[in-house]
């Protein structure tokens, strides 16, 4: 019986792929004939029948309880970020999220320019699922060297010759970039399939990273920053979610107080007080 794929059908797939038999105390005593685990293997440790299992990746079954979603999550070893993923696939596929969500009003991208504008000691800057940047304030330009700025695309940007060269940190920065553009963006979104497509046709890195389906938002936490004119620079990045149906995030960067990050920080936010007042 032929069947349309589902995004939460190619996303067990996926997954199911990458556990390892030994992984959950399966002991096989003949040789596999498929990656990871088998459907009826991962039917088993969640509780539900072989057949419903097939049924959920083949897509003839488009809703499966969030009951059943926790206990996939649990078969499949996955974290509480990847089962809300599972979760917003299946509200996809049942038509529970429009295709097209609408654009926020230019005003409320305006009036969160002017709020990012008024930090002066936290460069900052907002994008969309697709995390292409629509808003960048000023010390975020300056910290980059003008290499953040509204119209850019992260992933095109991170998975680009450049990047691999100049970021000390290339490989964790390309998997996390894969992992929040899978969490954050829609699969039926055309502007996605065109980076996937673009990324997927250059880069092999990107094709291993976006098969393994890994999905999870990157809220907090340590990165390591080329900071123009200052080298690299240990930041801490904390990332909000702007409320919304295009999944638009605001991410900020600070440093301890009285740490070497935070001088750096302050010299960044001097020299573009400088420059504003040399402009005026």
């Amino acid at each position: 019986m032929p069947t349309t794929g589902t995004p939460l059908g190619e996303y067990l797939r996926a997954r199911r792929a990458l556990v390892q038999p030994t992984d959950v105390g399966i002991v096989s005593l003949t040789s596999r004939r498929v990656l990871g685990l088998r459907r009826d293997e991962v039917a088993q440790r969640a509780g539900i029948s072989q057949e419903y299992y097939l049924r959920l990746e083949q897509g003839r079954d488009r809703q499966p309880s969030d009951q059943v979603l926790h206990a996939l999550g649990r078969a499949l070893r996955l974290d509480p970020a990847a089962v809300d993923h599972m979760r917003r696939l299946v509200r996809i596929q049942t038509g529970g999220l429009p295709t097209d969500a609408p654009a926020p009003p230019g005003s409320v991208l305006a009036a969160l320019a002017g709020l990012l504008d008024q930090w002066t000691g936290t460069p900052a800057y907002i994008m969309d699922g697709n995390q292409d940047v629509l808003v960048v304030n000023p010390l975020a330009r300056a910290m980059t060297g003008g290499g953040l700025r509204p119209g850019v695309n992260l992933p095109l940007a991170v998975f680009s010759p450049s990047a691999r060269v100049t970021m000390q940190d290339w490989p964790q920065a390309a998997e996390r970039t894969a992992a929040t553009l899978r969490y954050g963006s829609d699969p039926r979104d055309r502007r996605l399939q065109e980076i996937v497509g673009t990324l997927s046709v250059r880069d092999a890195e990107f094709r291993r990273l976006w098969a393994r389906h890994d999905a999870r938002p990157y809220l907090n936490g340590a990165i390591d920053q080329e900071v123009h004119g200052h080298g690299l620079v240990t930041l801490r990045c904390q990332t909000l979610e702007v409320p919304g149906p295009r999944r638009h995030v605001l991410t900020a960067f600070h440093a301890p107080v009285g740490s070497p990050a935070a001088e750096v920080l302050a010299a960044l936010r001097d020299d573009v007080t400088v420059r504003r007042t040399v402009t005026v």
